[in-house]
């Protein structure tokens, strides 16, 4: 289970949020609202460990952490809203050195066959700055299946994906949550995934 306990956030003199909390358990989506300069990314980054809370604890299975915390960095897939690739890389290649951050060491087998799961495998040799912008983010959809994470954490993850690409981050994430993993996403637009295994928070 992952816990977030009187959670505050400010920019600046800006207070963001406070008091905030909230519980997600295994097979649970929460997905979290609100209008821009809310705190939904800051929220996002400081449960990835990204970065500090103002105030307030965050726990994974009971335990506190901080940000970088180890068991963080063995729990987390954290999907921003850049797609984080190399325009002189092609789409393997890029994959590759995703998975290789995160600590994996993928086959090229285990790589060519995460991009062919989002429709990427014609596009695999292309180097990434001539691939449109939803192509790019399919690359991300990759590295989640490709690096094995418990807890998905997603900032706008719909963003610049066709209803191709819409649906499968929806069967992506539905499969994710079936299998006792977590998610926690920022997001304008509904997910189309199980509503029992969705939860909503607005910081609004």
């Amino acid at each position: 289970m992952l816990e977030a306990q009187d959670l505050a956030a400010r920019r600046g003199t800006s207070q963001l949020y406070e008091g905030l909390s909230f519980s997600v358990r295994d097979g649970v989506a929460l997905v979290v609202t609100g209008a821009n300069g809310r705190g939904k990314t800051t929220l996002l980054r400081a449960l990835a460990g990204l970065s500090e809370p103002a105030a307030g604890t965050i726990r994974l299975d009971g335990e506190a952490v901080r940000p970088f915390a180890a068991i963080l960095r063995r729990a987390v897939a954290f999907a921003g809203h850049a797609a984080a690739l190399k325009d002189e890389l092609t789409a393997r290649e890029n994959l590759a050195s995703l998975a290789a951050l995160a600590g994996a060491d993928p086959s090229p087998a285990d790589i060519d066959a995460a991009l062919d799961r989002v429709a990427l495998g014609p596009k695999r040799s292309l180097p990434a700055r001539v691939l449109y912008q939803g192509q790019r983010r399919r690359i991300g959809l990759a590295r989640l299946a490709l690096v094995r994470r418990r807890l998905w954490i997603l900032d706008e993850p719909v963003t610049a994906l066709d209803a191709e690409g819409t649906a499968l981050l929806a069967g992506m994430l539905d499969a994710h949550l079936a299998g006792g993993g977590m998610a926690v996403a920022a997001t304008h637009a509904p997910l189309a995934v199980d509503r029992s295994r969705i939860a909503s928070l607005s910081l609004d």
